[in-house]
């Protein structure tokens, strides 16, 4: 039931009785906000969820306001009369309440009003989208959240958590994820000058438009600290929404003329699953009637099937119910594809972006068929031609040195600041660790002089 997602700016100015004079220096943002506001206002969502990095933060999880009616206005940057609410859906912060009950990190929720309780006003990080969307027409009940400074893959792991408690609240929603990027971006700029704000505004852009999830998680932390931004949690959160889902990005807009990076972007999922088909899929890999993969407990007939459904369907299949214990427990997982002896498209993950080994294997074989940039998209028609092969990575180890490699034992993992390259044991062709090592080496695009960090991982193969 998730039905848009807007990644967006907040800088106060780009309200018109905030900026003044000012605005038109930030054209491009107030009219891709605007034309945003409006594909969110005719996706018709009935439920609204906007995450902010500037609420109450909580270190123990993620805060949610609990107040009826949250309310604020512009008045601390002189627009008292600009003013932006958001009704609560209680049953849908209950719903959220109890899907991270036991996940690493939890929904904290904030009462507001009365003795012991938070006398808060709404932040201009939830208050300039929520402007935007209330003046395209939009006003429906919501969540207000605001993220807290964990690991990236837990807040991911969050979002897939606001996800499922969207689906069984059973409404239509949108998610506004709201972050600045780099706040360094030139001379002056509100957090001195940095030449890596620049870069990473760049490369967070590009990974956002090439839906490259596993590498915005994997950023290095150096650079988004030197960046002085405030945006990527927030971004994590949306994207963990759509774990398990085909997406597609479009920038509306970018620019930094305070020195401050402002991106507008859209974020459309997969469409809704059609409940009407209910036929098992059999253990062998035989297409049923309906193409539901309710009965797949082997990976490799998981995988195999949850290709050809997206094949037949254009939207991911829903995992296995009920979840076979085997693919119950999430890990990293590479999917490939070989047509003869000629590899067809290998797409992995080097550690868990869902919440079961089952929907690891459900995305990268999608992933591997249509996604690989190497190869052309599968087709239905040469499905059938094709072996496929699941490695689940079990988890890696640092290494001192190439001495403590097997190549047909062990994989590695090479990493240097935000690039990382991967290559798997046992793989043909491939007799020495220092083979291995350069083929990551290139993979990552690392140079041969460059220092890296090595780890080896063992493997267990399903073919």
């Amino acid at each position: 039931m998730l039905k848009i997602i807007g990644l967006t700016p907040h800088p106060p100015l780009i309200i018109p009785e905030v900026g003044r004079g000012e605005i038109s220096k930030v054209e491009q943002t107030v009219t891709a906000m605007e034309r945003l506001s409006r594909r969110i206002y005719e996706a018709a969502p009935e439920r609204l969820i906007v995450i902010t990095p500037h609420g109450p933060l909580q270190r123990e999880g993620v805060a949610a306001i609990a107040a009826p009616l949250f309310e604020g206005d512009f008045g601390q940057f002189g627009a008292p009369e600009v003013k932006v609410s958001l009704e609560t859906d209680r049953e849908l912060l209950e719903q959220l309440q109890r899907e991270t009950a036991g996940e690493s990190l939890h929904t904290i929720v904030l009462e507001t009003g009365g003795r012991r309780r938070h006398r808060l006003s709404m932040d201009h990080g939830a208050a300039v989208p929520l402007h935007y969307l209330q003046q395209a027409g939009l006003s429906c009940p919501g969540l207000h959240l605001t993220y807290t400074f964990a690991p990236y893959r837990e807040l991911y792991r969050f979002g897939a958590s606001l996800r499922r408690a969207i689906e069984k609240r059973g409404l239509p929603a949108a998610v506004v994820a709201s972050g600045d990027l780099s706040h360094c971006l030139i001379p002056g700029a509100p957090a001195g000058y940095n030449p890596r704000g620049k870069e990473y505004d760049h490369l967070l852009v590009e990974l956002l438009r090439r839906g490259r999830v596993e590498e915005i998680l994997d950023l290095d932390e150096e650079l988004v600290e030197d960046a002085g931004e405030c945006a990527l949690r927030s971004f994590v959160i949306a994207l963990g929404a759509l774990s398990g889902e085909n997406f597609h990005t479009e920038i509306l807009s970018y620019e930094g003329p305070f020195g401050v990076g402002y991106m507008v972007a859209e974020i459309l999922p997969a469409k809704e699953e059609d409940s009407s088909s209910g036929s098992s899929m059999s253990k062998n890999g035989e297409r049923p009637a309906g193409g539901d993969i309710s009965g797949c407990s082997d990976p490799v007939t998981l995988a195999r099937q949850a290709l050809r459904y997206y094949l037949e369907h254009g939207r991911f299949p829903e995992a296995p119910d009920p979840l076979p214990e085997a693919l119950s427990t999430p890990a990293g997982v590479f999917v490939s594809l070989k047509k003869g002896d000629e590899l067809r498209g290998c797409i992995g993950t080097i550690e868990p972006l869902h919440p079961s080994l089952a929907g690891e294997i459900i995305a990268n074989a999608i992933s591997a068929g249509v996604k690989d940039p190497r190869f052309s998209p599968v087709s239905l028609e040469e499905l059938d031609e094709l072996t496929l092969s699941v490695d689940q990575l079990l988890p890696p180890d640092p290494i001192e040195s190439e001495a403590a490699l097997d190549p047909k034992i062990y994989g590695v993992i090479v990493r240097s600041g935000h690039r990382s390259g991967l290559l798997l044991p046992d793989l043909e062709g491939i007799e020495t660790a220092a083979e291995q090592v350069a083929i990551a080496r290139r993979k990552a695009g690392i140079g041969p002089g460059e220092k890296v960090e090595l780890f080896r991982f063992k493997v267990r193969r399903y073919e």
